[in-house]
């Protein structure tokens, strides 16, 4: 015999409110519930089941490079019984987390080089916010957004103009290479300031890297594998 739930039992089992559980429905994360006579939901372990892979895969926010829409578009294929794609675009989705892992190392890398050399002589720069912008080959309007969200303070001439030296070029090479890689300007500030607190902090762990994706999504792979076999078939029955 198969366990059924009502809205509220569900929402108690997964730890959301109950009109999470509607909205999962709305979104077409689940599938479509039958109802009873009265209208109210009936849902089935496979779709409790369903729940925990959304919440699982949702659990980290990955947005870049149309990362989360992929993952989204697996749930759906899941609460539709469309496993063998699904598990085919998840192991897509994977590879692509792999290639981020790669950015995001290869970035803090330049940025652990370009902090070696923070207090190495040369002559001295003095630039305008275009020039600097130019010399760095990025929009002012992008210079603009990062001094404003607090990644940079720029020193004024008298005249109240900004003037860019090597170390705000340095600074702003830092910036650049792990915006490159999908860092977020909060995770880079985040890191700046314990950078001006203490020179010799631990940048990877300050920075938050996007570490463990792959062991976090390894349970969805397995949950598509695992209601994809056919002696598993009695589930999907629901959602057919």
């Amino acid at each position: 015999m198969k366990n059924t739930y009502k809205t509220a039992e569900v929402a108690r089992k997964i730890g959301i409110h109950p009109n999470t559980v509607r909205l999962y429905e709305e979104l077409e994360l689940i599938p479509k519930p039958q109802r009873r006579s009265n209208g109210y939901r009936v849902f089935t372990d496979f779709h409790i089941e369903q729940f925990k892979l959304v919440r699982i895969a949702l659990k980290v926010e990955v947005l870049q490079n149309g990362l989360r829409k992929k993952m989204i578009r697996i749930i759906k294929l899941s609460a539709k019984g469309n496993f063998q794609e699904a598990i085919v675009l998840t192991e897509s989705y994977l590879e692509q987390i792999k290639v981020e892992q790669d950015n995001a190392e290869e970035a803090i890398r330049i940025a652990e080089k370009l902090l070696s050399g923070m207090q190495e002589e040369g002559d001295e720069l003095s630039l305008t916010r275009k020039e600097t912008a130019d010399y760095l080959q990025i929009t002012i309007d992008t210079l603009r957004n990062w001094e404003m969200n607090g990644l940079l303070t720029v020193k004024r001439k008298q005249n109240g103009y900004r003037v860019y030296t090597n170390n705000d070029i340095r600074h702003l090479k830092i910036i650049r290479s792990l915006r490159c890689a999908n860092y977020s300007l909060a995770a880079i500030l985040r890191m700046l300031n314990a950078l001006s607190c203490n020179p010799n902090v631990n940048i990877r762990e300050v920075i938050d890297t996007p570490k463990g994706m792959m062991t976090l999504h390894l349970p969805v792979i397995n949950f598509l594998h695992h209601y994809e076999r056919p002696n598993k078939m009695h589930y999907i029955c629901w959602i057919i």
